[in-house]
């Protein structure tokens, strides 16, 4: 049902975003969709030991 993005689909999704944003936002970009995933990992493992002490 769903399909994973292959290496090839990966390139053109970064090509697309090199157009649109150009190479002077992609680093900020990058660096803000890390920040985005590290948050949201913590705040997951923080949930599941909220969970597990209960």
């Amino acid at each position: 049902m769903f399909s994973t993005i292959g290496f090839p689909g990966l390139i053109l999704i970064l090509i697309i975003a090199l157009l649109i944003f150009g190479p002077s936002k992609l680093p900020e970009i990058g660096r803000a969709t890390g920040d985005t995933l590290k948050e949201f990992k913590q705040s997951t493992r923080e949930s599941n030991e909220n969970e597990e002490q209960k």
